[in-house]
């Protein structure tokens, strides 16, 4: 079981399955949506997903016909999506999740829309917490 809980708390997820299709999507809306230059999602069977807490808190935004974005309406943590054409399932955004996962991202999609200051493959350095001097 994966747990997970949007910033401010008010919304807590389980997922009682397996995490399905990672992958880092670069396309503009979910650049847009999460804020950075890329969202991480993975496919989650509707049945096997719960909202435990603060299933009231959760807004939402259809942003084509049928797709739906679920978010934490008081910290705009976005939660999953929800496509009517495929109701079995539901594409979970992964940064909710408070628990380690064992699958992984298969790919990173949407490259030639990707932000053009993201370099996928830069070496750059790796910190345990803040850059120094910050």
């Amino acid at each position: 079981m994966y747990s997970g809980s949007c910033l401010c708390g008010q919304v807590q997820i389980e997922v009682h399955g397996a995490i399905d299709s990672i992958i880092h999507c670069h396309c503009s809306k979910c650049r847009k949506n999460s804020g950075t230059a890329f969202a991480t999602n993975g496919f989650v069977n509707a049945d096997e997903f719960q909202i435990v807490q603060g299933a009231q808190a959760l807004g939402h935004y259809e942003t084509s016909p049928g797709k739906v974005r679920h978010f934490c309406a008081t910290c705009a943590s976005p939660v999953y999506s929800s496509n009517a054409s495929d109701p079995s399932r539901l594409r979970l955004r992964l940064g909710i999740l408070d628990s380690d996962i064992t699958e992984r991202p298969v790919s990173h999609n949407f490259v030639t829309s990707k932000a053009n200051w993201e370099d996928l493959d830069a070496p750059l350095p790796r910190y345990d917490a803040h850059e120094p001097g910050r």
